[in-house]
């Protein structure tokens, strides 16, 4: 348990993952989905939907395994 945070480090960990898988899906994905559609490539935009698909199902690992970690 670390001191100044009140949090273990595997819940740290989830947390910390979480936070990046959510700002590139809030702040990144869909740029780059528009930057692929703009430049007329469809396998670049197939690509980053993949990449965002994936992320998506990230996020949901990372929601159960924290809602595990705060019930334990």
């Amino acid at each position: 348990m670390n001191e100044r945070t009140g949090l273990d480090n595997t819940t740290y960990d989830i947390l910390s993952a979480l936070g990046r898988e959510a700002d590139f899906l809030y702040d990144t994905i869909d740029k780059y989905i528009d930057d692929a559609k703009q430049s007329n490539n469809n396998e670049l935009v197939d690509l980053w939907n993949r990449i965002k698909q994936d992320r998506l199902r990230h996020i949901d690992d990372l929601k159960e395994a924290l809602e595990r970690a705060i019930h334990k």
